[in-house]
C-alpha cells in the first residue's frame, strides 16, 4: 500500500512552525511496512487544500492530512476534503454534545465556533480524539482512502497508532526491519563510494544514507513476512557493509557515541568530565541526554571567556600569552585542569572560533583534547559551515575523539 502524507498550514509554508508530523508519521509508516513516497504542504485555502487532496488520491492507496481541523476560520481542512469527494457537509448532535461536555467540564462556556468542529464530510466516518475537542476523519475520495487528524502531535500520534495505521494494515501482514549502522571520519560521499555498488544491487534490502551532526548513518532496511526472515535478509549486507567499514562503525542502532562512550566508562568504573568553551556545554547536554548518565559523569566546566579559564580550570597565563587561547597547550591544560578540579578519571576539552568572526584563528578551528589516565590527546580541527554548524560538528568531534580515546586509539598524543 502506497501512502502519501499531507500537511495543512501556511504556518508551515511561512517556516513558522518546523512540519515535524510529517517525520513522526513517516517513521511510523516505515514500521509498519507501508510504502510512502511523497509529503506535501499546501496553505489553508479550501480549493487548493482539495486539489492536493485530489492529486495525492491519484498517486496513492491512502493520504494522511495533518492540520486544519481546529475551530477558527482558517481550518478548512473538513470543508476541502468534501469538496474533493463532491459532497455536502454534515452536522452531528453527539459530537457537539461531546463538546459542550467537554467544555462543562473545565467549567467554562464553549465558543459557538467550536460546534464547526462537529461537521463532516457526509459519508465519512469521525475518528475519536481522547486528547482534543477536533475529531478525526476517515472517509473515501475516489478510489482511496483519506484520514485526516489534527495538527497537535499530542493528539495526533495517539490517534494515527490508534485507528489509522492499524486500519491500513487490517489486509498486509509484512513487517520492515530496519538496522542503523553508525560511522564517523568519512564524508557522506566517502561512505557512499565504498557501499556504491551494494547500493545499486539491492532493493530489498535498501541502503541508505544520513548525513546527521558529523556523523554519517547507513540504514539497511529489509521488508519480509516476519521479523526473522527480514533481519536474516539483512545479516549478508550487513557483514559486507562493516567489512568495507571496518573501525568507521562506532555503534549500531540507538548506541549513540555518547551512550557507547558512558557504557565504556562504566565497564572501566571511570568517571568523565568536561571543559567547554566552543561547544558552550553542548557535549555536557549529550552526555547527560542519557538516562543513567550520573553514574559515570562528573559534570562540566564551561569556561567560555578567556579571563574564566585560568580560575575555573587552572591553565596558565602564560600559556594563554604564549599560544593563544585556541590553541592545543590551552586544550590541554583545560582537559587536565578539568580532569583534577572535577575529580574525574577522564576529561574532554574544547576551544575554538566558531564565528562569525575569527578568535585568533580562521573560523572553524577547533581544538579537542582528552585527558585519561592513559595520557593526553589533542587534535586541531577544522570544521565547515557557519557557527551553528562548526559547533555542532565540533560536540560530535570531541565525543568521537573521547570515545576513541578510550578504546587507546592513538589520534594524537602530549
Amino acid at each position: 500500500m502506497i501512502v502519501e502524507i499531507l500537511a495543512v498550514g501556511t504556518e508551515l509554508l511561512l517556516g513558522q512552525i518546523v512540519n515535524s508530523n510529517a517525520s513522526r508519521i513517516a517513521e511510523r509508516l516505515a514500521d509498519a511496512g507501508l510504502d510512502h513516497y511523497r509529503q506535501t504542504v499546501v496553505g489553508d485555502n479550501e480549493e487548493r487544500i482539495a486539489d492536493a487532496v485530489l492529486a495525492s488520491c491519484s498517486r496513492a492507496d491512502a493520504v494522511i492530512i495533518t492540520g486544519g481541523l481546529g475551530p477558527t476560520k482558517d481550518d478548512l481542512t473538513r470543508e476541502a476534503i468534501a469538496r474533493a469527494a463532491g459532497v455536502g457537509m454534515v452536522f452531528d448532535e453527539d459530537q457537539a454534545e461531546r463538546l459542550r461536555e467537554r467544555w462543562r467540564r473545565r467549567g467554562r462556556e464553549m465558543p459557538v465556533s467550536n460546534l464547526q468542529q462537529a461537521e463532516y464530510p457526509d459519508g465519512c466516518t469521525l475518528i475519536e480524539n481522547p486528547k482534543g475537542t477536533a475529531p478525526g476523519i476517515r472517509c473515501r475520495v475516489g478510489g482511496s482512502w483519506v484520514f485526516a487528524l489534527p495538527g497537535v502531535p499530542a493528539e495526533m500520534i495517539p490517534m494515527l497508532e490508534r485507528d489509522v495505521i492499524p486500519f491500513l494494515r487490517r489486509d498486509d501482514r509484512s513487517v520492515v526491519v530496519s538496522r542503523l549502522l553508525r560511522t564517523w571520519g568519512e564524508t557522506e560521499s566517502a561512505i557512499g563510494e565504498r557501499l556504491g555498488d551494494l547500493y545499486d544491487a539491492s532493493a530489498n534490502p535498501t541502503i541508505a544514507f544520513l548525513a546527521s551532526g558529523g556523523e554519517i548513518k547507513v540504514r539497511i532496511t529489509a521488508k519480509a513476512p516476519t521479523e526473522g526472515e527480514a533481519e536474516a535478509m539483512i545479516g549478508p549486507v550487513e557483514a559486507e557493509v562493516r567489512e568495507r567499514l571496518g573501525t568507521r562503525i562506532f555503534g549500531t542502532d540507538g548506541d549513540t557515541v555518547e551512550v557507547v562512550i558512558l557504557r565504556m566508562l562504566e565497564a572501566r568504573g571511570w568517571t568523565l568530565a568536561t571543559a567547554e568553551s566552543v561547544t558552550g556545554g553542548l557535549i555536557a547536554g549529550r552526555i547527560t541526554g542519557v538516562p543513567g548518565a550520573s553514574r559515570a559523569y562528573r559534570g562540566s566546566v564551561v569556561a567560555y571567556a578567556t579571563e574564566v579559564k585560568t580560575p575555573a580550570l587552572g591553565v596558565p597565563r602564560e600559556v594563554i600569552a604564549e599560544h593563544g587561547v585556541v590553541s592545543e597547550p590551552v586544550a590541554v591544560a583545560m582537559a587536565e585542569g578539568a580532569r583534577v578540579r572535577l575529580g574525574a578519571d577522564v576529561a574532554v576539552a574544547t576551544t575554538g572560533s566558531a564565528g562569525p568572526d575569527p578568535l585568533e584563528q580562521p573560523v572553524g578551528t577547533v581544538v579537542v583534547a582528552v585527558a585519561t589516565p592513559d595520557g593526553t590527546r589533542v587534535r586541531t580541527l577544522q570544521m565547515p559551515g557557519d557557527r551553528e554548524r562548526v559547533r555542532t560538528f565540533a560536540t560530535t568531534a570531541a565525543l568521537q575523539l573521547t570515545r576513541m580515546a578510550l578504546q587507546g586509539v592513538d589520534w594524537g598524543r602530549r
